[in-house]
Order: structure tokens, then C-alpha cells, then sequence
């Protein structure tokens, strides 16, 4: 069984997490340049075993589509060409980013330690992301074994 890795996209920064061998603890990873990513999958492939890539879908709150999905879009299509043997999906990631921000508040971390680095909240919304992910397929599987 490989792992399972998410990925926060954003035009400036992207965080990724990925799930421990058992996919049970999704853990931030690394916050990177969109042109970054790529790279970097290709490298952490290549030491350890992923199934699965999740892309944070960004929808509305009525369901529709945002304006940031015609750059994640692209980019999903890029990672099924260049991953032929990994599994690529998008998954909600609504509110992702208002769970992180609160998450690091109630962190402790000082105000101007969380303006310099806003590529937490970018690494912590790919591990929300991730947690939800596992915590809707644990649903289904149980719901299912019933």
C-alpha cells in the first residue's frame, strides 16, 4: 500500500502533505512554487510508493466551480501525464484554508511570525485536506462493511 498525497494548489504556493505507510497520520510536507511541484513529486516518487494524488478542488459555496479552478484544472491534467501510475483526483477543499488559519491561531503562534510565513498556512490546509480525505473514505468503507 503507497501512500496518499495532497497537494493545496495556489498560484503563488502550493502545500503538500502525505500519509504515513499505513495511511493513517496525513503529515505536512513542504511548501513550494507552482513550477516547484512537479519536481519535487517526481523526486519523493522516486524514494517512496504513492498511490494517490489529491488536488484540492476550489468550489464555491454553491457548488460551482471557482475562478482558481482554471489553474488547478491544467495542473491535474499535467500530473496524469507526467504520473501514469498514480491515481490523480480532485477533492473539495472548501474551506480548507479558514480551518488552517484557525488551526495555527489556536496554535499559539504570534501574529508577525504568521505574516512571515504564510507558506504554513499552505502546508497545514494540504494536511486539512488530507485528514478530510481519509476521514470521508473511512465513512464510506465503514458505512459499506455494514
Amino acid at each position: 500500500m503507497g501512500r496518499i498525497v495532497a497537494i493545496d494548489y495556489g498560484k503563488k504556493r502550493c502545500g503538500i502533505a502525505a500519509t504515513d505507510v499505513l495511511r493513517i497520520v496525513p503529515g505536512a510536507l513542504v511548501t513550494l512554487a507552482p513550477a516547484e511541484v512537479i519536481d519535487f513529486l517526481k523526486d519523493y516518487l522516486g524514494r517512496e510508493q504513492v498511490d494517490r494524488i489529491i488536488v484540492g478542488e476550489a468550489l464555491q459555496d454553491d457548488g460551482t466551480p471557482s475562478d482558481s479552478m482554471r489553474y488547478i484544472t491544467p495542473f491535474v491534467n499535467r500530473l496524469k501525464k507526467v504520473f501514469l501510475n498514480v491515481s490523480v483526483e480532485l477533492y473539495s477543499e472548501r474551506y480548507t484554508s479558514v480551518l488552517a488559519h484557525k488551526a495555527i491561531l489556536e496554535s499559539g503562534i504570534g501574529k508577525a511570525q504568521r505574516r512571515q510565513n504564510k507558506a504554513l498556512v499552505d502546508r497545514v490546509s494540504a494536511t486539512i485536506l488530507l485528514q478530510s480525505y481519509l476521514s470521508s473514505h473511512q465513512y464510506k468503507a465503514n458505512n459499506e462493511s455494514q
